[in-house]
């Protein structure tokens, strides 16, 4: 910058002193004492630019002052290089000289005493050829256009800058000459009133005096007296108006606070309400755990009857409050201003501040639509550079909409601070569940036996089966083996291995497909066996029958089993005990559809349909949340769904019926959907390590071990195969001694269909009595065994059977 400075300074210097009596190139000269200013290399410098520019020249200094302050406003940027900028700069540059030389020989005539053309040599060859070519008229036009052009790829300059520029200057001058009329004009005014005043007032004085019965009015002294004040201090004179550089009338600011409220720089707009989390302090414990603080021995000890101690479980880190109602309305600001540069007028009218997000509750401006905001997740995850932004379109009971913005510092969610709350000591039910915590740092606790049944999925990576082992342990922190059994179907072989062994199996975790297949199998026998009980016992549900049975247990009476089958008139029927609720719970049900086929998803849908009041739930969960395997059919019979993070809008949708779960932020963040609902609560989920499930796991192997019933695994069917074990095999031969069973071979053989509901619908039977016969044509080879799709081909000939 100093260089081009001084080298501007120079040739100014060097053209401003030219003298044509100093030595040049284009003359010669004997002088000792050169007149420029800039010495003898100035003369010559002056001499060259003059000859080949002529007036042209002056313009050389002025584009180097350019550059200078160029270099000056440009000095904190990094320097960077660039050829092809330079020779666009170049370019520019030639034109400008070039068009420039030519229109100054065009249209100005050198002075007298200057030996050159006004536009030196290069412009006269140059105006010259153009003045032959296209007249004067067309050589000017052409020569303004390339000077333009060339003052514009040189400087980089901006012409909407100078017009603004120049509107601006013109605007002010206006105003400034506005404002000094208009002060001379109330001047002049001003004056003229109280020159009318004086006038009004002096002959009444006068000509009063020496006529005493004239009957005119005297003087007013007050009036008189305020004149001849403001004559008698010429000190201070009417203050004038100061020049108004606004566009804008002024408008006092008595009428300004009575119009409505308007956001500006001057006046800012109310700050929003930043409501904290609930527990701002650290949560109430339990009653359960203040009776094993209590304690004087370690209750985690063998002792038959107890639960386990929540405090195996890791303990949860103190939760720091680390954000500032500052920087939260930092961010609700620039919201705003984000939402405003995508055309959407909101305001923030409150903040709600988690462990894991920020939830910002919008308020948007008259006419616009809630889509509107939502199809700017995107966009707005972009600009306020965080990785995802949820849209909550609709608040129950507020008209505001929710922009839930994820934390820079997360939080996590022990599974010990959930457990030891009261709204989990206090659920009554065996199944209750622990999911974590919501949005704002309330624990979310729920009841299996209310969803009935739950669907869990979520792409790799994104928590579910750590939320799964959460339900797990809720159930077996709650719940003793007599209170709630389990059915655990793992083909992944990995993430339900780690409960083999504990008291509350009914058989062990089956990794088997085929031994899947029979444990849903036996669960829809249990059911009906169940429904048959409860019908003949006059009860509703499995609460009612399990409150009857302990009922008669503590009057002393008996109840016996109203479906026990005697076979001989000795025999005694056992007596009723309370029943537990069976959970099954499948960790990959993708993985056992593909394999097992369409009966699962007959068996599951039966389950689904009819279980609830038979105390048997189900908790599916799959990483593939395609609508194969999330099928029509059991969407409809399970509404309670809960959506972890997805890769796309579709496995959102297909999951939870709409878009959300694409925008989670994974590691446990989910959206639970509860029953009876189509709003989703999205809940941060518990973090379980393996170590605390193991511990668990020994826990409960020190009191007691598990009574398996082997009838689960070995393909029970008969309806009143019971969970006490009751009831004969469903072998092949007992199906072919099936009065039917004729028949339904025929059917088979002449229609070509080895379909179970099409010999039901013929036959008029049940599904499990038709079941068993498509099984017994199977090994008497009939038809073939189940493909993957769940069809049977028929490979004996047609004709009627022997």
């Amino acid at each position: 910058m100093i260089a081009v400075g001084a080298l501007c300074l120079y040739l100014w210097m060097a053209l401003l002193t030219y003298d044509t009596s100093d030595p040049g190139f284009s003359h010669t000269s004997n002088v000792d004492q050169v007149q420029n200013a800039a010495g003898r290399a100035g003369a010559y410098f002056a001499d060259i630019l003059f000859m080949v520019l002529g007036y042209f020249a002056y313009i050389f200094p002025l584009l180097l002052a350019i550059k200078t302050w160029q270099i000056f406003r440009e000095r904190h940027q990094p320097w960077d290089w660039s050829g092809w900028l330079f020779s666009w700069r170049l370019i520019g540059l030639v034109f400008l000289v070039l068009s420039g030389a030519a229109l100054a020989h065009i249209h100005f005539h050198p002075a007298a005493s200057m030996p050159f053309s006004a536009g030196g040599a290069l412009g006269e060859s140059l105006g010259d050829l153009a003045r032959n070519l296209l007249n004067v008229q067309g050589s000017t036009l052409m020569f303004i256009a390339l000077f333009l052009f060339g003052l514009t790829v040189f400087t980089d300059l901006s012409w909407f800058k100078v017009m603004d520029l120049t509107g601006k200057i013109t605007l002010d001058l206006f105003e400034l000459v506005q404002g000094a009329a208009n002060r001379w004009w109330e001047a002049r005014n001003e004056r003229k009133r109280l020159e009318a005043q004086l006038r009004e007032d002096e002959p009444v004085v006068v000509k009063a005096a020496p006529m005493a019965a004239d009957k005119r009015e005297p003087a007013k002294p007050a009036l008189r007296e305020r004149i001849f004040k403001r004559e008698e201090a010429p000190a201070q004179p009417v203050e004038p108006r100061e020049p108004t550089l606004s566009r804008e009338p002024v408008v006092p600011r008595e009428s300004l606070a009575a119009r409505e409220p308007i956001i500006s720089r001057e006046q800012p707009a109310a700050a929003p309400m930043i409501v904290p989390p609930t527990p701002a302090r650290a949560p109430e414990p339990s009653k359960r755990v203040m009776k094993e603080k209590q304690a004087p021995l370690f209750v985690d000890s063998a002792v038959e009857g107890t639960l386990p101690s929540i405090s195996i479980l890791d303990p949860a880190e103190q939760k720091k409050i680390e954000y500032s109602p500052e920087s939260l309305a930092g961010v609700g600001q620039l919201l705003e201003i984000k939402l405003k540069e995508f055309g959407v007028e909101v305001t923030v009218d409150s903040i709600h501040p988690g462990p894991v997000i920020t939830r910002y509750e919008i308020q948007p401006a008259a006419g616009v639509k809630v889509s509107r905001i939502a199809n700017l997740a995107k966009d707005l995850a972009r600009s306020l550079a965080v990785t995802s932004v949820r849209v909550v379109e609709v608040i129950p009971g507020k008209t505001t909409v929710g922009i839930e913005i994820p934390n820079e510092n997360r939080q996590m969610v022990r599974f010990s601070e959930v457990l030891a709350t009261p709204q989990y000591d206090e659920q009554k039910s065996p199944v209750t569940l622990a999911l974590g915590h919501d949005i704002g740092g309330k624990p979310v606790i729920t009841d299996l036996a209310k969803m009935p049944h739950l669907l869990v999925a979520g792409t790799t990576g994104s928590g579910k089966s750590v939320g799964v082992n959460a339900m797990i342990l809720s159930i077996l922190f709650k719940s003793s083996p007599e209170d709630a059994r389990l059915i655990m179907i793992d083909p992944k072989m990995l993430e339900l291995s780690i409960y083999e062994g504990i008291p509350h199996l009914l058989c062990p975790v089956v990794t088997d497909m085929k031994d899947a297949a029979n444990a849903l199998r036996w669960s829809v026998a249990e059911m009906e066996r169940r429904y048959k009980l409860m019908a003949a016992m006059g009860v509703r549900n499995l609460a009612g029958f399990n409150r009857k049975v302990k009922d008669a247990q503590e009057a002393g009476e008996i109840i016996h089993d109203p479906l026990y089958r005697r076979e001989s008139m000795d025999d005694e029927p056992p007596a009723l005990k309370t029943l537990p609720t069976i959970v099954v719970v499948v960790d990959e049900f993708a993985d056992m559809m593909m394999i097992v086929g369409k009966k699962v998803e007959e068996l599951i849908a039966r389950i689904a349909q009819k279980a609830r009041a038979a105390g048997i739930h189900l908790i599916l969960a799959t990483q593939r949340p395609s609508v194969d395997v999330i099928t029509g059919l059991i969407k409809a019979n399970i509404p309670t769904r809960m959506a972890f993070q997805v890769s796309s809008k579709i496995d959102s949708r297909t999951i939870i019926d709409q878009g959300g779960a694409e925008q989670l932020l994974g590691h446990g963040d989910m959206l639970y959907m509860p029953p009876g609902t189509s709003l989703p609560i999205r809940v941060h989920g518990a973090f379980v390590s393996d170590d605390e499930v193991h511990r668990v796991v020994e826990a409960w192997k020190l009191r007691g071990a598990p009574d398996y019933n082997d009838d689960i695994l070995n393909g029970v069917e008969e309806a009143g195969s019971g969970f006490e074990g009751g009831g004969g095999g469903g072998d092949g031969e007992d199906s072919e001694s099936d009065a039917l069973y004729d028949e339904a071979v025929q059917f088979v053989l002449e229609s070509r269909r080895a379909s179970i509901s099409a010999v039901q619908r013929k036959l008029k039977i049940g599904y499990n009595r038709a079941a068993r016969m498509i099984e017994a044509m199977e090994m008497a080879g009939v038809v073939t065994p189940m493909n993957s799709n769940g069809s049977r081909e028929v490979i004996a000939p047609g004709g009627p059977r022997d």
